[in-house]
């Protein structure tokens, strides 16, 4: 039976092979860039829920063979950090003498971190970007990139005026069989994208909540002020802090968390940057908690050429809290059929039939019935509790650290999906249709 760790190497090289094979290190390359045995020392800015239970699993997947570790910690809540030195006790991947910082400056200020892992809350990921490649550290930095268009460009112009690998936490880049897909349609055989369709509905009223530990955090035991950064200052709201997805400007919820994912395999696919337009709507329908959020969300975005108003495609995304029939779908649709990236299967449903096509004098237009290439089953390990498609991820990061090869998602690809996910923000608070100038790099109001 193949390993876990068999698979991710495997995956990674051969699968995936335009992503990381373009990317891959040779060991000339790697001694170049960083001795073969010089440790890369990597700090955490934010000991979040999704750090411990895929960002830290997924890096331990290949911190002896590739010769990481974690050597401390950026975290406002004194708890957290606590926490972090606990976890990391003992860790074959974790520096004996594992620091805890107070905040950011304070961890960047050492002289003992070259990269960083950033987790922090939505709004707060661009701008720690920002200040991590100033400092001349590497990022691993999570979705969404960036929740205000201010604030990603401040992100996206410091990154490219650095010199420092990125990697945005847009997964699905890294894997195999989405990396099968885009190869496929790039090779022209499936035609040109007609519509696209993709859900992600649950039925979780805890979703987002965090109700004990909001009863336990306390003001003096944080750093509110730093913590608000460039948002507004407002008091003391425990529930901004711990539950900041369920309420904005700290979050945009659903097409932030959600949406960012899979409206990126949009760009990728398409080789489009940003939606012509689009319009949303949504609303609290179902957990009335206090959250400003939405619990419902629907998008229509309109993709195609800026210079040729005559092609193009539609881009349909739905998700709910509140009823999870459907779970989450990604469907890509040509006139000859579709690709299926829930069963990774290519196939000829719903594409033009020859008692169709004959009438207008056209020809059947039918995909052939075919399996997209995966490497393997795709798995969680029990031993690490890493995702296969984070871990892969993160093995790109870390090899590109050694390479200096640009990584499989840099950070105009976080750009990019935070222009969609803003863009959907605005249209469902406005009401208005939303367009992207992209002469202007602006977002206009209809």
């Amino acid at each position: 039976m193949t390993s876990r760790r068999d698979f991710i190497k495997n995956a990674a090289l051969a699968s995936a092979g335009v992503a990381v094979g373009s990317n891959a290190f040779s060991a000339a390359s790697y001694r170049k860039i960083l001795g073969a045995n010089d440790r890369v020392r990597v700090g955490i800015i934010g000991f979040s829920d999704r750090f411990r239970s895929s960002l830290a699993p997924s890096f331990s997947d290949h911190a002896k063979e590739l010769n990481f570790e974690f050597m401390g910690v950026s975290d406002l809540w004194n708890r957290r950090r606590d926490e972090a030195e606990a976890f990391m006790k003992g860790k074959p991947y974790a520096s004996a003498e594992f620091a805890k910082a107070r905040n950011n400056e304070e961890l960047l200020g050492r002289k003992d971190v070259d990269a960083v892992i950033i987790s922090t809350a939505d709004f707060q990921h661009a701008l720690h970007c920002a200040e991590a490649v100033k400092s001349g550290r590497d990022v691993y930095v999570e979705k969404p990139f960036a929740e205000t268009l201010e604030d990603a460009k401040v992100a996206l112009k410091a990154v490219e005026a650095s010199k420092q690998i990125v990697q945005v936490g847009s997964q699905r880049r890294s894997a195999p069989n989405y990396w099968a897909a885009y190869e496929y349609i790039k090779s022209g055989k499936f035609g040109d994208i007609t519509t696209v369709e993709m859900t992600w509905n649950v039925n979780q009223p805890g979703r987002w909540r965090r109700k004990e530990l909001v009863s336990q955090i306390r003001k003096e035991d944080t750093d509110w002020d730093r913590f608000l950064m460039n948002r507004p200052k407002v008091e003391w709201n425990p529930r901004y802090y711990l539950e900041f997805r369920l309420f904005y400007p700290y979050s945009s919820g659903i097409p932030g968390q959600w949406m960012a994912h899979q409206i990126d395999t949009v760009h990728w696919f398409s080789g489009l940057d940003a939606p012509r337009n689009v319009v949303a709507n949504g609303g609290i329908y179902t957990w009335k908690d206090g959250r400003t959020n939405v619990d419902t969300f629907s998008a229509a975005f309109e993709y195609g050429p800026f210079d040729n108003k005559e092609k193009g495609f539609q881009v349909i995304y739905s998700s709910r809290f509140n009823n999870e029939a459907g779970g989450v779908k990604e469907y890509y649709y040509s006139n000859g059929g579709m690709i299926n990236l829930d069963t990774n299967k290519i196939t000829p449903e719903g594409g033009l039939k020859e008692k169709d096509a004959k009438g207008m004098g056209l020809q059947a237009n039918l995909l052939p019935e075919m399996a997209l290439k995966t490497g393997d089953k795709i798995a969680t390990d029990a031993n690490t509790g890493a995702d296969p498609m984070t871990s892969l991820h993160m093995r790109n990061w870390m090899e590109c650290i050694r390479s200096r090869k640009e990584s499989n998602a840099p950070a105009r690809v976080g750009f990019n999906h935070s222009v969609a996910n803003i863009m959907a923000t605005q249209a469902l608070h406005t009401g208005k249709r939303v367009s992207w100038d992209p002469k202007k790099k602006e977002i206009v109001l209809s």
